[in-house]
């Protein structure tokens, strides 16, 4: 089942003295973040004014947010999207919607657990899968990720030999 709101990032700091919010997003490009008109910061609906990309963080101008103080009271608080608004390519989901997915291995439809977590590195992600053994198994499409169903809530693994943490 598809969440309703996917978790995005969190606000990490006031940016000048104008009322601008620093948005650290938790894994996702910044520009993607940046073209939402409407976020939902602690819970609330927030229509965006404008949003912009410095570095690898969003820069927010929110409506009520118009000087430091307001800027620094919105500090900590978690930043999520709507499902519905965000448009992904075909076969690509967030990592929210495949936390909680039954893991099968493809060649023998064996069930090796439940993805637990999605571990972000830098060359890519990683799913951390957990039944009767751990599995840590890179998120790499046609390699080890054979395919998606989220209507069955189910993913297909290649297991290969040293995916599982207690195999030397």
């Amino acid at each position: 089942m598809r969440p309703e709101f996917i978790p995005v990032g969190q606000i990490v700091n006031a940016h000048g003295i104008r009322g601008e919010v620093k948005l650290n997003p938790a894994g996702f490009d910044p520009a993607f973040l940046a073209a939402f008109d409407t976020l939902y910061i602690g819970g609330k609906e927030t229509k965006v004014k404008s949003a912009r990309v410095h570095k690898s963080t969003v820069l927010l101008v929110l409506p009520g947010v118009e000087d430091m103080d307001a800027a620094l009271a919105l500090k900590g608080k978690p930043v999520f999207i709507r499902r519905t608004d965000a448009h992904l390519p075909e076969g690509e989901y967030f990592d929210a919607e495949l936390e909680g997915l039954t893991v099968l291995d493809d060649e023998n439809g064996e069930e090796l657990g439940r993805l637990t977590r999605v571990l972000n590195y830098p060359a890519h992600k990683v799913y951390e899968v957990r039944g009767k053994r751990e599995y840590l198994i890179p998120a790499v499409r046609e390699v080890f990720i054979r395919g998606v169903d989220m209507e069955t809530g189910t993913m297909r693994v290649r297991n290969m030999k040293g995916l599982a943490t207690d195999e030397d």
